[in-house]
């Protein structure tokens, strides 16, 4: 038997259903903007002012003009090295400290909490950071946007709240059949707690991929910039020079436009490609993480 709906119930959910479209839509229009711009004519793009809901014509030339500069290339390598090594030994870093402090007999471990959430509102600042990282000599090195970060205190303590919440008659049972801290780790309570696992890999990678900062500030060779940093360069330095290299004799100010929005939709198709496949486990692993203390 059907239950009959109030007027008020009715114009809720009409109200609900409005606010939910117009959120979708403020979402998309500026992603579907610059794809749009990126495969509109040069020239029609540059004269149109406005909204743009539709391709101003149609060409792939700025892809094709992007995907020339070496630059380019050597920025998405970098990026994928960073983003793949970096996030493996976040979640490394982060599941041994998680699992240490989920431990329910373990000695002073709420001095240690109050030491670990004091670190998210207070730090040594940008310069002593510097300082320390190139006394590590890990200037102009990859590695120095992957070990200062090795890392979050936030994540850290999601997942120790998520390890804490698996019963710990399966890790009594575990040590009884000889398992040390190790074994039961990755091998009861990494498996019971994937949800959770991949928010973080979510988190740590959209971070790596979308830092720019760390390799400003640590990077002086061009051949070890990551994507991210040459997108900045093309945004706010207008640097297209390579990219535009042997178009002599033609307006470029127009192609210079639509190779911006080019190289914007290359530096954002993997994160959007990605994200579909963990969207299911992000609610879920936040969730977990959040429902006891």
């Amino acid at each position: 038997m059907a239950i009959k709906r109030s007027i008020g119930e009715k114009i809720f959910d009409a109200f609900n259903v409005f606010i939910m479209i117009l959120l979708i839509i403020v979402t998309l229009y500026p992603l579907l903007y610059v794809i749009f711009a990126s495969v509109s004519t040069p020239s029609r793009l540059v004269k149109h002012d406005g909204i743009l809901l539709a391709p101003l014509g149609f060409q792939l030339g700025a892809y094709k003009l992007v995907f020339k500069n070496p630059m380019i290339t050597k920025g998405y390598l970098n990026t994928l090295f960073v983003v793949t090594v970096g996030t493996t030994i976040n979640i490394i870093m982060t599941s041994l400290g998680a699992y240490v402090l989920s431990r329910k007999g373990l000695f002073w471990k709420n001095f240690m909490m109050i030491i670990i959430v004091f670190t998210m509102f207070f730090g040594g600042g940008m310069i002593p950071t510097y300082l320390l990282v190139r006394s590590l000599k890990l200037t102009d090195t990859l590695w120095a946007l992957i070990v200062p970060g090795a890392i979050s205190t936030y994540n850290m303590i999601i997942m120790r709240t998520s390890f804490a919440s698996i019963p710990d008659s399966l890790e009594e049972s575990a040590r009884i059949d000889g398992a040390k801290d190790l074994t039961i780790l990755f091998k009861i309570v990494i498996p019971l707690s994937l949800p959770v696992i991949a928010v973080m890999i979510l988190f740590y990678g959209v971070g790596h991929w979308n830092s720019w900062f760390s390799a400003l500030i640590y990077l002086r060779k061009r051949e070890l910039y990551p994507l991210q940093l040459i997108l900045r360069e093309v945004l706010i330095s207008s640097d297209t020079t390579q990219m535009l290299a042997g178009l002599a004799g033609m307006d470029l100010e127009p192609i210079a436009e639509t190779v911006k929005y080019a190289t914007i939709v290359i530096a954002t198709l993997p994160i959007l490609c990605i994200y579909p496949f963990l969207q299911k486990y992000f609610v879920k692993g936040v969730m977990i993480g959040a429902l006891k203390g």
